[in-house]
């Protein structure tokens, strides 16, 4: 039995970003995780001779400035460019949209001059609410407790912070905010846009990761969700770790154990340890006991309260509404290594739209039926694919001449109806996937020199992500904000003392942005130096 200040169960970034900031406060850290790598999900690895890539997690955006900067993580070796362009939505009636500093107004206007004059405005609409949006994502939601004492006076205080926050938007704004966070993204979209691949932009970023038509209510703020992120200082804009997605968690663990934490690998936790309703430590799958003063988890709340926290241990009530907490990112994940640049119908040849994200989702009515598609069969006969080639910007994961893909298609049932197994399934959906790009870039399918698949099966398996959730919970209106995981809990504070929660199933939710962990690393020091003041 080993003993420290702080256990943090999953070096993912999250795990990692929590742990860096204890280390920093002067406390005794120490990270287990059940892969034989840190990095969770953000994580680069060789998936063929020569070839690496971002495995699941595949874009840089929401990564926080601040945590970038307070973890010192350029330092450390973290290197963020720019795509050249941001998005290509190519067609097959041979138009295409190519977004871009400098490139968005004139592509607009050739498919429309009318939904180019409104561009403008509805960005800067979304941009407004995302600036003060922003500014709630590094600190705990309104937190609802029982009863009138100390932390019920702390919350009044937290509430009136992030009214102010609030009161920063006029009232037109805040109308447009409560839309955002009720309405569907698809007919807010329509009553701004005309055509389909501009529609299509915006709807792409409300259903990724989000197992749900673009007409469902509350797809709107998947959408306000994924335009908080910024990359060098230029909000809005998406970038590529050089490296891949594991340079950012290898930086982040070099910033942690820098300042004195320690990284346990093949330590995968068996049990939390909880003695007269406090945690207390941890039991490995080796046996091995490890015991603290403080235990966080950066894994998904299911998992830790389902799997790891006995039973017996908790509120019959939170069980309960633990259990059912909601799952489900509709993902399928694929990385390829090629002999060829691909060549787009729409736009032939090479160039900067290569680098984008390329996006083939033609219309909010395609992202529907695919949907409905995987409910009813399993999977979407066709699919929404987003095809992103690193090796345009970072020489470093192929040999020469060569290049990485990554997919991430959508939508795929996380659980196949009729008792079927994505054991069963799983290359023949990769196949499709491969035959959907090959149908916008004729000869595609022949330049795949070898693939990676992950189903979501493979995504739990591989990274515990539950039903393939990349988010660690559905981002829905009952699962947001104060309700993340659940009213009551919003705090970082478990319903066992010394339990905390520091992953993505805490506010503000998924995405590589390094926020609950530093939102957690603040609870657990006040927390700390209340007990020992």
């Amino acid at each position: 039995m080993t003993e420290t200040d702080v256990i943090i169960i999953g070096a993912g970034h999250n795990g990692l970003t929590c742990a860096a900031y204890l280390a920093m406060a002067g406390l005794r850290v120490k990270v287990v995780e059940r892969r034989k790598v840190v990095g969770g999900a953000a994580v680069t690895e060789e998936f063929y001779g020569g070839f690496r890539n971002s495995v699941a997690a595949y874009t840089v955006s929401l990564l926080n400035p601040k945590i970038i900067s307070d973890l010192k993580l350029a330092d450390h070796g973290l290197r963020i460019v720019e795509r050249r362009a941001q998005n290509f939505m190519p067609s097959l009636d041979g138009r295409y949209l190519l977004t871009g500093e400098g490139r968005t107004r004139q592509s607009l206007a050739t498919l429309s001059e009318r939904d180019a004059s409104k561009f403008d405005a509805f960005t800067r609409e979304l941009e407004v609410i995302a600036d003060v949006l922003r500014a709630l994502v590094l600190r705990a939601p309104p937190n609802l407790v029982e009863g009138f004492g100390a932390g019920a006076i702390r919350e009044v205080i937290n509430a009136m912070g992030t009214a102010g926050i609030l009161r920063r938007l006029s009232l037109e704004q805040q109308r447009s905010l409560l839309d955002l966070f009720t309405r569907s993204a698809g007919e807010m979209l329509e009553d701004v846009f005309d055509h389909d691949l501009i529609k299509s932009l915006f709807g792409f970023d409300a259903i990724v990761g989000n197992y749900a038509s673009p007409y469902a209510a509350g797809s709107a703020y998947v959408m306000l969700h994924h335009a908080f992120g910024e990359v060098n200082g230029k909000k809005g804009v998406w970038g590529h770790a050089i490296g891949g997605m594991g340079a950012i968690t290898q930086a982040m663990a070099h910033a942690a154990c820098g300042h004195g934490a320690e990284i346990e690998l093949d330590a995968g936790v068996r049990e939390v340890i909880v003695e007269r309703d406090r945690a207390v430590g941890v039991i490995l799958e080796d046996d091995k006991s490890i015991r603290a003063k403080y235990v966080a988890s950066s894994v998904n709340p299911k998992l830790l309260y389902t799997r790891l926290v006995p039973a017996n241990a908790l509120p019959p009530a939170f069980l309960d509404r633990i259990q059912n907490w909601r799952n489900g990112s509709g993902t399928f994940r694929m990385n390829v290594a090629l002999h060829a640049l691909p060549s787009f119908a729409a736009l032939p040849g090479g160039g900067d739209h290569l680098t984008a994200g390329i996006i083939i989702a033609p219309s909010l009515p395609y992202m529907d039926r695919a949907w409905q598609d995987a409910r009813m069969q399993g999977w979407s006969r066709e699919p929404i694919v987003e095809l992103l080639i690193p090796s345009t910007l970072d020489d470093t994961l192929c040999p020469p001449g060569r290049h990485v893909a990554s997919l991430f298609c959508q939508h795929v049932a996380p659980h196949l109806p009729e008792g079927r197994t994505w054991d069963d399934h799983r290359e023949e959906v990769a196949d499709l996937m491969i035959a959907t790009v090959d149908r916008y870039a004729p000869g595609f399918a022949a330049s795949v020199i070898a693939r990676q698949v992950l189903s979501p099966l493979d995504l739990e398996r591989q990274f515990g992500l539950l039903s393939g959730d990349i988010f660690h919970g559905a981002l829905t209106l009952n699962q947001l904000f104060s309700a993340r995981p659940m009213l009551g809990h919003a705090d970082y504070r478990g319903p066992l003392k010394g339990l905390y929660h520091c992953g993505s199933g805490a506010h503000p939710g998924g995405g590589v942005t390094g926020a609950p962990g530093h939102n957690a690393a603040q609870v657990i020091l006040r927390d700390h130096r209340a007990l020992f003041r």
